[in-house]
């Protein structure tokens, strides 16, 4: 396993996912003069660039701008599962959104698949592409009932669904779980490797270490440059563009990974989830998550996820982050027993929407810019479902599924969960008024970070591997929430939005736009 021994410089984390680790980095020229085309595309992860092809395969002129390098955000840190049988339950959906949002989910995700697939085809993209069946299974918390509506939910929202009575591939009988044959897996980094090279092809321009200081109609500005353009679209994980209004209908989450090594054919491909922890003080009721790769010649990686929590609030369940991976690993050889050494651990941000839907369209309040957003665990699909849905709306083009993922919604089934969620925003202002997590900051060793009171200011203090003290305002520059210190991706969070930031103070994640700000601070 590697580390990025410079957070932000490779990825958005301090530990590699198998992922970056495993390709070239995908780099391009920054941007170095002032532009005009038909649409400018912020970030280039799997939302930006689908968009993209799609839209230089309908004759546009395209830009894409990217702060780090293709992929080196929340794609190049997923698990790459690409399912139709979401993370949040059909049920759920169908509670949230009916009968029809629950089909056009399906059919919209089925729909995003294939497109992977048949793009993979007609651009000749070597990522490990594969179909296999997926399993959901009850976790230990969690009733049979779940499964039962599960069923019957999916069944009605169109989707092909079986029952077994124990999970295939798993060590542990666990129970009955359902089968959902024609699921896929991938390389993501591979594939955008492939996508970025079309967009080339195609006419398409892309700008890497490039990062974006002010989005508006008509226009994308950077330190030095401006692109000018009809529309605008924002691709980032978490909206840039918006301070306030999309942030109310979604949460930042943190999510682990483990990768270990198992001898090949041990176990058949597939993709495990579980049905999460109903005892989680989350919302998200965090599940497990599993798939294999391919690793070499002699060896597959058992790849699993989960764990998650809110950004920033690990300290709620008294886990640290940094121990989280324990828990995974422990899972996976009971399970897979042939699983042995761990060669890869990291973690990832997802957005989670309170109606189990990403937001895809236009911002609201806005005619020419258009966002992605709020993919929860499922923001390949939900990204590549972006590439066929915002070119239908830049074209004028009617698309059935617009309504489901309209950033606009307002739904009031999900009042309560609001609730809450406003409820735990509101509690993380208080931390204005904590007190400090080290007395000074010679008690700092290398390495690691701290928030500090200093008089009456919060102060985010970093002591890198060299010793050398780093000192900044504990305040986001998004809407002003103390950011947190999380040892195991040596970032600070805020605990609102999900912003983050290195321990030198650069902006690594938004929606914050800006460095923390420095402040002069004795050893």
């Amino acid at each position: 396993m590697t580390t990025n021994q410079h957070p932000g410089t490779l990825t958005s984390g301090y530990h590699l996912s198998f992922w970056i680790d495993s390709v070239s980095p995908i780099s391009f020229t920054p941007l170095n003069t002032d532009r005009q085309t038909d649409v400018v595309i912020v970030g280039a992860g799997i939302s930006g660039l689908s968009v993209a092809y799609n839209l230089l395969k309908a004759g546009k002129k395209v830009i894409v701008l990217e702060d780090g390098w293709v992929g080196s955000g929340e794609t190049g840190r997923t698990t790459a599962h690409l399912s139709n049988a979401l993370d949040d339950r059909y049920s759920e959906i169908e509670r949230y959104h009916g009968t029809e949002g629950a089909q056009i989910a399906a059919e919209s995700h089925t729909a995003a698949i294939t497109f992977i697939e048949q793009t993979i085809q007609q651009e000749h993209i070597a990522c490990d592409f594969e179909r296999l069946d997926g399993y959901l299974f009850l976790h230990p918390t969690d009733q049979p009932e779940t499964l039962n509506e599960e069923f019957a939910a999916c069944q009605k929202a169109g989707l092909t669904v079986h029952r077994l009575a124990r999970v295939p591939g798993l060590a542990v009988d666990v129970g009955q779980c359902l089968r959902f044959p024609n699921q896929a897996q991938f390389h993501p980094l591979k594939y955008l490797k492939g996508l970025a090279e079309a967009v080339i092809r195609l006419g398409g321009e892309i700008y890497t270490e490039t990062r974006v200081t002010a989005v508006q109609e008509g226009s994308v500005k950077t330190a030095f440059f401006t692109v000018m353009a009809t529309d605008v679209v924002v691709a980032t994980n978490t909206p840039i563009n918006d301070l306030f209004t999309m942030h109310t209908k979604q949460w930042p989450y943190r999510s682990y990974v483990v990768g270990l090594k198992i001898p090949k054919g041990s176990i058949p491909a597939a993709l495990w989830w579980d049905t999460g922890n109903q005892k989680s003080p989350w919302l998200s009721q965090p599940y497990t998550y599993v798939r294999l790769q391919q690793l070499d010649d002699h060896f597959d990686l058992v790849i699993c996820g989960g764990h998650d929590h809110k950004t920033g609030q690990a300290d709620e369940e008294g886990i640290e982050e940094e121990n989280r991976y324990q828990d995974l690993i422990d899972w996976v050889k009971q399970q897979f027993p042939a699983a042995t050494e761990v060669a890869y651990r990291w973690s990832g941000q997802v957005m989670e929407p309170l109606d189990a839907m990403a937001f895809i369209g236009r911002n609201p309040g806005d005619q020419h810019i258009y966002i992605v957003t709020g993919d929860s665990g499922n923001g390949l699909t939900h990204g590549t479902i972006a590439g066929l849905l915002i070119p239908d709306l830049i074209q004028g083009r009617e698309n059935r599924w617009a309504k489901l993922y309209d950033p606009a919604r307002i739904n009031l089934v999900v009042t309560g969960d609001y609730l809450k969620e406003a409820g735990n925003f509101a509690a993380q202002l208080t931390d204005l008024f904590a007190g400090s997590d080290i007395a000074n900051v010679s008690q700092l060793p290398n390495g690691q970070g701290a928030i500090v009171n200093v008089g009456l200011r919060k102060v985010a203090a970093y002591r890198d591997e060299h010793g050398e003290l780093h000192a900044h305002l504990a305040i986001c520059p998004h809407l002003g929430c103390v950011v947190q210190w999380n040892a195991d991706e040596k970032s600070f969070d805020c605990p609102c939005h999900g912003s983050r930031f290195t321990g030198t103070g650069q902006v690594v994640n938004g929606p914050a736009l800006t460095d923390l700000k420095k402040v002069e601070l004795k050893d």
